[in-house]
């Protein structure tokens, strides 16, 4: 199972022309045990017929470099994932769910695992600023069961979003007179503020995937490098393979008008700091101008079906 995906930063002093919505409406959970999405039909007629996702193992582009601000800390970033054009297609034909039965719910029908007593404390806040249209289930949310529940992770005991009628308990559902999606999400556009401060942080990374690690130089000296990449169905644990359909692999999420690295500016900068994230901003540009050599599969194929259009 993967790990949880927290912010540690004292670790590092063809939907519609356009379908990238201000922000994705991600609410997840970390390491699905194998089995846990079960099989199941629904009326799909709104939805687009899927486009075969692409495989898992393709060739990508890397960049390393030294974070401007902590020279014992490298970055491996993912070109081609960040130059990619996926986007988050919640709410829109083509986003299928990951569960069959339920293809509504996006990416939202497990609850969120919280990371630790920080992401808990953003999220009691959170809840503070919603109002009733936000949240359509706040009656059952902040009655006697609460939006929280026990359950574990990694063989260790934790708290996940509760879920309600089949999904997160913060998933406002098709009918609700303020839309549909994560009620923490609609309260940060409301608000003008960074969905990233209100929701939980596998919720706003998803699906960005972050990994740091301790590596040993050959002259003895011990950097941390942190690595920017994909989070990919294997990200889910074994149940990722599981899932009904997952976005980043499917060349239906990759009609974005601009690349990863662009829309989601503000969590890579909560991710890597913002003058690592200037730098590689400068290095996602001129790759960018030179020409990427490994362009994600996804973003091909759709950029092919787009012509053929």
């Amino acid at each position: 199972m993967p790990t949880t995906m927290c912010v540690h930063h004292e670790q590092v002093d063809g939907v519609a022309s356009d379908v990238e919505y201000p922000k994705a409406h991600t609410v997840t959970v970390l390491g699905l045990p194998s089995g846990t999405v079960t099989a199941g039909s629904t009326d799909r007629s709104h939805k687009l017929a899927p486009a075969p996702e692409v495989d898992l193992d393709f060739p990508r582009e890397w960049v390393q470099f030294v974070d401007p601000e902590n020279a014992e800390h490298t970055i491996k970033a993912d070109m081609t994932w960040l130059l990619s054009r996926w986007t988050c297609v919640f709410g829109t034909p083509a986003c299928q769910g990951t569960v069959a039965d339920r293809p509504d719910d996006g990416c939202c029908s497990h609850g969120a695992f919280l990371c630790d007593d920080e992401d808990r404390e953003k999220l009691d806040n959170a809840v503070r600023m919603l109002t009733p249209d936000d949240w359509q289930f706040m009656e059952k949310g902040l009655g006697k069961k609460g939006y929280l529940e026990e359950d574990d992770l990694e063989d260790e005991p934790a708290l996940r979003t509760r879920k309600y009628k089949g999904a997160c308990i913060f998933l406002n559902r098709p009918g609700h007179p303020g839309g549909i999606g994560c009620a923490l999400h609609q309260m940060a556009l409301r608000k003008g503020i960074e969905p990233l401060e209100v929701k939980p942080e596998v919720c706003w990374q998803l699906p960005i995937r972050r990994t740091q690690e301790w590596v040993d130089r050959p002259d003895g000296e011990q950097i941390l490098e942190t690595t920017i990449t994909e989070y990919d169905r294997r990200g889910w644990g074994e149940g990722g393979e599981d899932l009904t359909w997952y976005c980043s692999g499917s060349p239906d999420a990759h009609v974005g008008t601009r690349p990863v690295w662009q829309s989601y500016a503000p969590e890579l900068t909560e991710l890597l700091g913002k003058a690592a994230y200037d730098e590689l901003a400068s290095l996602c540009r001129r790759r960018e101008g030179l020409g990427l050599i490994a362009v994600h599969p996804a973003t091909t194929a759709a950029q092919a079906k787009a012509q053929r259009d």
